[in-house]
């Protein structure tokens, strides 16, 4: 296999299987703290942010020019939009222990607690379909990034694992509810995020390893409009939501300001250009 392939491989695991460190978190902490999350969503905003805008866009435009460029750039963000709408992205809402003791004041009792388990057990199995589904066309990000060089791919890696993070608390924290079962929320938010190493095969087929230059730097635009509305539409909110407006633009204005720090130093670190 490639070498490439494999390093995009490995680098789509780290990101894949950061949703298991989100199950983790629901496992020792079945009530995770929200604005903990919402923080880190907007960190990982700010980190997409800068990928999308100063690195793959940027580097577009100076390989392939304005037009080129934008158009690779936005036809990236149609393909993500067409995706979302036909495939929305879960969203959950923590169960606490005050909502559960409101159904048995309710008279509801053990029939209607059943019920109500067997909803949050379909919701939870319907987020880790809709999270593996979004993942995938993330692993293709990641693969495109390491044909680039290792920078982009190492960089292209960390957003996600941070991004994917939360996405393990939304599938493991109904399962875990409805099932009680540490090891059935471990299982099922570990497998929506191996979604992404099955975007890497899925592209590393699809794509020779000596793609044209041009096409590759329109490919990485793609990718940076990906990341540009993945953050706009899916991180930003559920950070203001969670952590409040201000302290949500702190931490993207600090997510940028780290991967910009990332951007440099692996700059000056690494040949500009390594072919893996």
């Amino acid at each position: 296999m490639e070498q490439h392939v494999l390093v995009a491989l490995a680098l789509s695991f780290v990101g894949g299987l950061s949703t298991s460190l989100g199950a983790l978190l629901v496992i020792v902490n079945p009530s995770p703290d929200l604005k903990r999350l919402g923080l880190l969503q907007g960190f990982a905003a700010g980190l997409m942010l800068s990928i999308s805008f100063l690195d793959l866009a940027h580097n577009a435009l100076n390989s392939i020019g304005f037009l080129k460029a934008n158009l690779w750039f936005f036809a990236g963000v149609l393909f993500f939009g067409f995706v979302v709408k036909f495939i929305p992205e879960p969203t959950f809402v923590p169960t606490t222990d005050a909502s559960k003791k409101k159904t048995d004041d309710d008279g509801s009792g053990k029939d209607m607690m059943k019920k109500h388990r067997r909803q949050v057990l379909f919701s939870g199995i319907i987020t880790a379909v809709g999270i593996s589904l979004h993942n995938f066309p993330e692993g293709m990000a990641v693969f495109l990034g390491s044909v680039k060089g290792l920078r982009v791919g190492v960089n292209l890696a960390i957003a996600i694992a941070l991004h994917n993070i939360p996405e393990g608390v939304a599938v493991a924290l109904p399962l875990y509810f409805a099932t009680k079962s540490k090891w059935q929320a471990f299982k099922y938010a570990t497998l929506s995020g191996l979604a992404e190493p099955l975007g890497v095969f899925f592209v590393a087929v699809l794509f020779p390893s000596n793609l044209n230059p041009e096409i590759l730097e329109g490919l990485l635009a793609s990718v940076g409009g990906v990341m540009a509305f993945l953050t706009l539409h899916e991180l930003l909110p559920l950070a203001f939501d969670y952590a409040g407006q201000k302290q949500a633009v702190k931490a993207v204005f600090v997510g940028m300001a780290v991967m910009s720090a990332s951007l440099y130093f692996l700059e000056i670190s690494l040949p500009k250009e390594i072919s893996l």
